[in-house]
């Protein structure tokens, strides 16, 4: 375990980092003995500095490396969780901006969760799930790392937000009891070339729905609901894709709908 100070000083770290669009060294690296609770710990400093210093506010939960390709790719064994801010929304007619907001970004399809009702853990169920969502919607993440040049282990990440960059909402929504959220097909495209495509079952080897309950009873734990009106992104079912400026990216969905992101 790490001594408080230690803590806050990594939380403060990581909050200069963001500001400042700057990377710094892994914090395993510097701290191999750093827990999960730790890292949970400094990701909450982090959260704390962005709501007193800047003035954001939470709007949602994202849940992190639950499909085994982007687990691969991130070289982490285990699904980590987030916070979402209003400072993170990218409207689908914006153009995101990698030069002035940015570090290091990938993209990744996924399917959002708005919530109706509070889901509070532990005992969450998939039942409980469907009922207290209000609707789904495709989406992209746009993830980002404050550590350099992505080299993370599972408490790098987590510390650094679940590595929580910016996110867009696509305008189709349908409530989850109309589709079979395990056998949905997604199509991910890059510049107009179709560059992968997955399927809900990838997410925690189940379904999106998985997701949402394991984030809600992992919080639970914490003593931290998912709220009502609160945005939960489930988790990506395609391997990340770096992207740069010019890039234009698709997903597509099926029985969903599709969304799309312009960077500059």
């Amino acid at each position: 375990m790490l001594e408080q100070s230690l803590i806050q000083s990594y939380s403060d770290e990581l909050f200069n980092a963001l500001c400042n669009q700057q990377m710094i060294e892994p914090l395993t690296s510097r701290s191999p003995e750093i827990t999960i609770e730790d890292a949970y710990a400094i990701s909450n400093g982090l959260l704390q500095k962005r709501i007193t210093v800047n003035n954001e506010k939470i709007i949602g939960k994202k849940i992190g490396a639950t499909s085994a390709v982007v687990q691969n790719m991130l070289s982490v064994n285990q699904p980590d969780f987030g916070y979402l801010t209003d400072a993170m929304v990218v409207d689908e007619s914006e153009i995101l901006s990698i030069s002035t907001k940015m570090i290091q970004p990938k993209a990744e399809g996924e399917i959002a969760f708005v919530l109706k009702h509070d889901l509070i853990g532990p005992g969450v169920t998939a039942s409980d799930v469907i009922r207290a969502t209000d609707f789904i919607a495709p989406c992209f993440e746009i993830v980002d790392s404050r550590i350099k040049d992505w080299n993370i282990k599972i408490q790098d990440t987590v510390a650094d937000n679940a590595s929580c960059g910016y996110f867009v909402l696509g305008q189709d929504v349908v409530s989850p009891r109309s589709i079979d959220l395990s056998t949905c097909g997604m199509v991910v495209e890059l510049n107009g070339q179709i560059i992968s495509t997955g399927a809900g079952a990838a997410a925690l080897g189940s379904s999106p729905i998985s997701c949402v309950v394991w984030l809600a009873n992992t919080l639970g734990r914490f003593g931290v609901p998912l709220k009502a009106g609160e945005v939960i992104l489930s988790g990506s079912l395609v391997p990340l894709q770096d992207v740069k400026p010019g890039d234009h990216m698709s997903v597509n969905i099926g029985g969903i709908g599709r969304t799309s992101i312009r960077f500059d």
